[in-house]
C-alpha cells in the first residue's frame, strides 16, 4: 500500500451534500478531498425543488447567480395539477412554491433570494466546480472501504476503482455524504430510528414534447390518479418538468412486496404512455430506475472525527422537495465549525453542536416528507378511488362529480377539500424558514420561549432570537441596496447595531476572534429607508446581534450595556466550546 494521502477533510460522496461542504470548506481555505465511486456526477436529474434558504446559502457562498442562470424560474413551477393523464381530465390545482399571491408576498419578505427548480444533474457540476476552482481536489472512481480513528485524526481506505489498488487518505476529520445506504453510517455507528424500504417507487427519465398539455398550466409537477396510482410509490402517479417542456420524469409505485418489475424500455414506455395519455406523441426513454421510499432518520450525525450529512443521516421521499435542500444546509451548518476547530479558534467542543442543531431538522423533515405521502390520499377517497375496483369503475366515479346532484356536488366540495390541504406538501414556507437552533452555540437572551402567530409549518415567522436564522430587511449602502444577509456570513461572524451602539463595536474589535461590524442607522455605513430592520430586529438601536458564519443568530442584547465587552467575550466563549 502507497504512502497515506493527507488532507484536512477527506468527504466521501459528491452529491448534493458532499459538494457543499467542499465548496464551503474550499470557500473558508480548508483543504479538502472529494471522493466518489463513480465516473461522473449525477447523470439523472433526481432532486431539484430548491427552497429560499439553500438559495440563501448558495448566495453566500458565491453561486446563486450560476443557479439561477440553469434553473427553471419560480412562476414556471407553481400550477401543481391533479388529473386523470396530462391529456386526460384535470380535477383541479394548486397554486405552488410561493406561486399563490399571498405566499409569494411572504416569499418576497422573508429573503433576497427566490427559490427555484434545479435539477440535481445541473447542480452538482456547479457546486463541484466552483469547489475546484477554488482548492478541491476531486477523485472519481476511488471507492471508500473503511476507516479507523485515533486521537489525532482518521485514516480511510479507498480503492482506485480504475487502477484496483488500495490506498490511505489521512485527514483530521471525514465528512460521509455517500447517501441513502452511506457506509460511512454504517461504520461509524450512527444510531438510526424508522424503516427502510416503506414502499416501492420507479423513476422513469423521458424526452416528449408535452408543450400541448402543460405550457398553458405551468408546474414541476403534475399528479396523476389512475388505475394502480395507490400501489407504493408516494401517493399518486407523477409526472415531473426537468426541462420545460421537453425533459421529464414519471414516478411510479409498484408493490415492494412483490419486489420491482422488470424496468424494461416496453415497461417504460406503457407506464408513460398511461400518465401522458397520449399513444402517438413521439417519446424517448432515457432511463428507468427502482428504489424504495424510506422513513429514517439519524439521531446522532456524527462519532468522534466522522461527520454525515445529507441521505446518510436522513432517508425520505422527494415530497415537499426537502431531501438537496436539507442536505446542503447540513454541509453548511458543519463546514465553518470544522473551519474555526482546525484554525484553533474554537475547541472541538463545537463540532458537538452539529447534532443538536441539525438531527431535529432531519427528523423533522422525514417525518414532512412521509406524512405528505398520506395526505394525497384524501384526493383519491374523494372519488371513492382507494377501493378495490375495476378501472371503469375509477372512471365513473370521476365522471360522477359533473352530475348536478346533491351527492356530486359534495364529492366536488370533498375533492376541492382535498387538493387544497396539500399546500402541506407545496407551499411549507415555515417547514423551509422556521429553523430554531437549540445548542452550545446558541446564547439564550432569557426571552419568554417562542410562540408561532400562524401554522409554524405553513408560515414563515421572522425572528431576532439566538438560535434562528437573521431576519431578511432590504438596506441601503451609498446607491446599493442589499439584504441584512449579505452583511453577515462570509465565514466570520458578524455584530449588527445601531447609532449608539459604539460598545459593541468596541466590544467586537477586541475580541481575538474575526468579527465583521455592521451599523444601521441614518448616516450610517447602512440605512434602513424602509424602516423594516428597525421592527425586524426586535432591538433598540443601541442593541447588538451577533451572528453565526451561517447567518444564524448566537447572541442577542436588546439594549446598550456598559459592559459589552464582557458580555460579548462570554458568549463567544460559550460558543467556541472554551467555556
Amino acid at each position: 500500500m502507497s504512502t497515506a494521502v493527507e488532507t484536512d477533510v477527506l468527504i466521501v460522496g459528491s452529491g448534493p451534500a458532499g459538494a457543499s461542504a467542499a465548496l464551503a470548506l474550499s470557500t473558508y481555505g480548508v483543504s479538502n478531498i472529494v471522493v466518489t465511486r463513480y465516473a461522473s456526477l449525477a447523470d439523472t436529474p433526481r432532486a431539484h425543488i430548491t427552497n429560499q434558504r439553500t438559495m440563501e446559502v448558495l448566495r453566500d457562498l458565491g453561486v446563486e447567480q450560476d443557479v439561477i442562470a440553469q434553473a427553471t424560474p419560480q412562476h414556471l413551477m407553481g400550477n401543481t395539477t391533479f388529473c386523470t393523464s396530462l391529456a386526460g381530465e384535470e380535477l383541479g390545482r394548486v397554486r405552488s412554491w410561493g406561486n399563490d399571491p399571498l405566499v409569494q408576498a411572504a416569499h418576497e419578505l422573508a429573503s433576497p433570494t427566490r427559490m427555484c427548480d434545479m435539477p440535481q444533474h445541473l447542480m452538482e457540476p456547479v457546486l463541484v466546480d466552483a469547489a475546484v476552482a477554488r482548492g478541491t481536489s476531486l477523485r472519481f472512481e476511488t471507492e471508500y472501504l473503511s476507516h479507523v480513528q485515533d486521537a489525532d485524526g482518521v485514516t480511510a481506505t479507498v480503492r482506485d476503482r480504475l487502477r484496483g489498488d488500495t490506498y490511505e487518505i489521512r485527514a483530521k476529520y471525514l465528512i460521509g455524504a455517500d447517501g441513502g445506504r452511506s457506509r460511512v453510517a454504517e461504520d461509524a455507528g450512527l444510531p438510526m430510528s424508522g424503516q427502510m424500504g416503506v414502499a416501492g417507487s420507479i423513476n422513469i427519465v423521458f424526452e416528449a414534447d408535452l408543450a400541448r398539455y402543460t405550457a398553458h398550466r405551468p408546474s414541476t409537477l403534475y399528479w396523476v390518479l389512475a388505475p394502480g396510482a395507490t400501489v407504493g410509490g408516494i401517493g399518486a402517479g407523477l409526472v415531473r418538468c426537468v426541462r420545460p417542456w421537453n425533459e421529464w420524469l414519471i414516478v411510479w409505485g409498484y408493490d415492494v412486496t412483490a419486489g420491482a418489475p422488470d424496468l424494461t424500455t416496453e415497461y417504460a414506455e406503457s407506464v408513460v404512455r398511461q400518465l401522458v395519455g397520449d399513444d402517438e406523441i413521439p417519446v424517448t426513454i432515457k432511463s428507468s430506475s427502482a428504489w424504495t421510499v424510506n422513513e429514517m432518520y439519524a439521531e446522532a450525525y456524527s462519532h468522534g472525527r466522522v461527520f454525515c450529512a445529507g441521505d446518510a443521516t436522513h432517508r425520505h421521499p422527494p415530497s415537499n422537495g426537502l431531501g438537496s435542500n436539507t442536505s446542503i444546509q447540513d454541509s453548511y451548518n458543519l463546514a465553518w465549525k470544522l473551519k474555526l476547530v482546525l484554525d484553533g479558534t474554537a475547541s472541538p467542543k463545537l463540532l458537538d453542536t452539529y447534532t443538536a442543531e441539525r438531527a431535529p431538522v432531519g427528523k423533522q423533515v422525514v417525518t414532512r416528507a412521509n406524512r405528505s405521502i398520506g395526505e394525497t390520499a384524501p384526493i383519491f377517497e374523494a372519488l371513492d378511488g382507494l377501493s378495490p375496483q375495476t378501472p371503469e369503475q375509477l372512471w365513473a366515479n370521476i365522471a360522477a362529480r359533473k352530475d348536478a346532484t346533491e351527492a356530486a356536488e359534495k364529492q366536488r366540495a370533498a375533492l376541492r377539500e382535498a387538493i387544497a390541504f396539500k399546500v402541506y406538501e407545496f407551499n411549507a414556507h415555515g417547514v423551509d424558514l422556521n429553523q430554531r437552533y437549540t445548542s452550545d452555540a446558541v446564547v439564550p437572551d432569557g426571552t419568554p420561549a417562542e410562540t408561532f402567530a400562524r401554522d409554524p409549518e405553513l408560515h414563515h415567522q421572522p425572528t431576532s432570537r439566538p438560535g434562528a436564522r437573521v431576519p431578511h430587511a432590504w438596506l441601503t449602502s451609498g446607491t446599493r441596496t442589499l439584504s441584512t444577509l449579505d452583511t453577515v456570513g462570509k465565514g466570520r461572524f458578524t455584530l449588527l447595531t445601531g447609532i449608539g451602539g459604539e460598545g459593541w463595536i468596541r466590544a467586537a474589535e477586541a475580541q481575538d476572534v474575526e468579527i465583521a461590524t455592521v451599523v444601521v442607522g441614518p448616516g450610517q455605513q447602512y440605512e434602513d429607508p424602509y424602516g423594516d430592520w428597525a421592527r425586524l430586529s426586535e432591538i433598540s438601536d443601541a442593541g447588538a446581534l451577533l451572528v453565526r458564519p451561517d447567518g444564524f443568530v448566537a447572541f442577542r442584547h436588546a439594549t446598550a450595556a456598559p459592559d459589552a465587552e464582557a458580555l460579548l467575550s462570554d458568549a463567544l466563549r460559550r460558543i467556541l466550546g472554551h467555556a
